[in-house]
């Protein structure tokens, strides 16, 4: 079998390899692999809404966002294409709430234009959403939606169009660390002096034939979309933003919502959780969790009275969590010229322009552009050994 040679091979083309792929297309002979043909709704990168947002209860989030905004509009031009739609996004949560304190300081901090609503203000703006008691609201006025597929189908256009090469239904049986990383597939031989792995789900068995186990969980997350009762009430065109709902209580389930667009008279809203689940086995014996559906149903029924209880539509995904929900972006332990990016634990989408770019910058020993420690492995056996 003929081996053929590239400055980087990337395993994985959901967003954040092909973001990483692209930013190395522009300098170098990148190869961007993934197991199944293209596209594809295995992972976690398809469907056709994301929230993008400047509202983080973390700082290394919310310094990242301000990049990720730009470079979102620098794909819109480079594919002469609209893939973000700015409704603002509202942040529910109680005010003495860690959570919901922090987002509203970063919006603060980074001067991101948002506003502060009182309960008649809310009231006013959203009579078609019931704020409980002792519940607080913020909006962040910059906030949006991307067109997910839209936006990882234009990633890998132009990856293509400089110069890159998709190998696509091609599964990794062997990769052999070294001066030169030797990837192996079922259909091909592959060298490069850089090896970047993003295959979500499936990171810890690619690792494996590196010698490397991170803890990551893959959950299966049910998406809904719900009926409402009279069209246009959460429409997008009548001006109703994302959201977000912060629960602080024993139960600590947090909800997320779109406005209606991506079907006519439905609202996406989901649960932030989900289910463990292996990738390999996601849609087989599937069934449906009552408790998510149940939470859901719940939640809707006191906050959004507007909307039928009984979702219309469900989808799925999958998340790959780490234990405190925080990016891997990081070297292997034991061979520097392997990268790998993971762990992005349902909210890394928006940031996949800035993510791809720091696993090219590791990729060519490049200093990174944002501090990366919060990011390190070695921080899960820090915390082990303590």
């Amino acid at each position: 079998m003929v081996v053929s040679d590239f400055d980087a091979i990337v395993i994985g083309a959901g967003i954040q390899g092909s973001y990483a792929a692209y930013h190395l297309s522009k300098t170098s002979k990148a190869l961007l692999i993934d197991q199944f043909a293209l596209p594809h709704s295995r992972g976690s990168s398809h469907g056709q809404s994301r929230i993008i947002r400047k509202a983080y209860s973390k700082a290394c989030y919310a310094h990242m966002m301000t990049e990720c905004y730009q470079q979102w509009k620098q794909l819109e031009a480079e594919g002469n294409i609209e893939l973000f739609r700015e409704t603002g996004l509202l942040v529910l949560g109680e005010e003495v709430d860690p959570t919901f304190q922090n987002m509203k300081k970063t919006l603060i901090d980074n001067k991101v234009p948002m506003a502060t609503l009182t309960s008649a203000d809310f009231s006013k703006s959203f009579p078609a959403v019931k704020l409980p008691k002792g519940v607080s609201a913020i909006l962040d006025k910059t906030a949006g939606i991307l067109q997910a597929d839209r936006a990882l189908k234009t990633v890998q256009d132009l990856f293509r169009r400089f110069g890159g090469t998709i190998r696509d239904g091609e599964k990794v049986v062997e990769i052999q660390p070294g001066y030169w990383v030797t990837v192996t597939t079922t259909l091909g031989i592959y060298r490069a002096k850089s090896l970047v792995i993003t295959a979500g789900p499936w990171t810890n068995e690619l690792l494996n034939l590196v010698g490397l186990q991170l803890p990551l969980k893959t959950r299966r997350i049910i998406v809904c979309y719900w009926k409402e009762k009279v069209p246009g009430t959460y429409g997008i065109s009548k001006g109703f933003p994302c959201f977000i709902r912060i629960n602080s209580g024993p139960t600590l389930h947090d909800f997320y919502g779109l406005p209606s667009n991506e079907y006519p008279g439905l609202v996406k809203v989901c649960h932030h959780d989900g289910n463990n689940a292996d990738p390999d086995e996601r849609d087989i014996n599937f069934h449906l969790s009552s408790q998510d559906v149940n939470l859901l149903s719940d939640f809707l029924s006191k906050e959004f009275p507007g909307l039928d209880p009984r979702p219309a539509v469900i989808e799925y995904c999958m998340y790959t969590n780490t234990p405190d929900h925080d990016f891997i972006l990081d070297h292997h332990p034991d061979h520097g010229n392997i990268i790998i990016g993971a762990g992005f634990s349902g909210h890394g989408f928006k940031f996949a322009p800035v993510v791809g770019k720091v696993l090219s910058e590791l990729c060519f020993g490049n200093k990174p552009s944002y501090d990366l420690s919060p990011f390190k492995i070695n921080r899960f056996w820090l915390k082990s050994s303590l």
